[in-house]
């Protein structure tokens, strides 16, 4: 039996992994959604307070709340550099990262470093004017139809006050765990193009790739799935 950590991304809640878990929990392992502060059904909490670490600190919370050792954190987009904080702050805790088309930070990097300039330039003015970055249209990871339906009025804005923090981290604490990388080819994400080089140059990772969107967790649960149980310890 494996502890799984379901982290999404930007914009989602714990609700994104509402295909995932019932088959995570029928193989007989514990896993867990963790929803960030300001975001899904914590969207209430929404202020420019909250940080880069306030989302690191959500996620140690439930690995400390439930005495997980060697947990699979799972790391979808942005929270890539979630897991790897929380990694770099408790790594005797965690047994594998997965990073879910996802951001792969270089120490000092923050969330925005490696998006194209017109990204961020977007990304700050909405910032600046509102305080958060809102949804991007679910078409953009190659949702359609009712999942795309369903993507888009569960989405919330995300938190723009986390998007320039930087995380300074031990490059060689995270580089000792096991990292798998999960590319999602069919449409390609532009923001992660970096990401994807990143690991391929990398010594350490495991890279699995999936045909289809950002979203895999709504458009292929079933591959995803396959993959995230190959994970888990024989």
């Amino acid at each position: 039996m494996a502890d799984f950590v379901l982290v999404h991304g930007a914009w989602h809640g714990a609700w994104c992994w509402k295909r995932i878990l019932p088959g995570l929990w029928a193989a007989g392992h514990r896993a867990f959604a963790v929803t960030l502060t300001g975001t899904g059904e914590r969207a209430h909490l929404l202020s420019p307070d909250i940080r880069l670490a306030t989302h690191i600190d959500d996620v140690a919370a439930v690995i400390e709340a439930e005495e997980m050792q060697d947990a699979i954190l799972v790391g979808h987009s942005y929270a890539g550099i979630v897991i790897t904080g929380v990694a770099d702050r408790m790594p005797e805790r965690i047994g594998r990262l997965v990073y879910l088309d996802a951001v792969v930070p270089a120490p000092g990097e923050s969330w925005s470093s490696t998006h194209p300039e017109d990204t961020r330039a977007n990304r700050r003015a909405s910032i600046a004017a509102t305080g958060i970055i809102p949804p991007a249209d679910p078409a953009l990871f190659g949702l359609a139809g009712e999942d795309a339906a369903w993507v888009a009025r569960r989405n919330r804005p995300h938190p723009g006050s986390v998007y320039d923090d930087p995380l300074q981290f031990d490059a060689a604490r995270i580089a000792a765990l096991p990292r798998s990388f999960i590319d999602c080819t069919d449409p390609a994400l532009p923001t992660i193009a970096v990401m994807r080089r990143r690991v391929r140059e990398q010594p350490g990772w495991q890279v699995h790739e999936i045909a289809t969107g950002h979203d895999p967790m709504i458009s292929a649960p079933d591959a995803l799935l396959r993959v995230l149980l190959g994970s888990a310890p024989g």
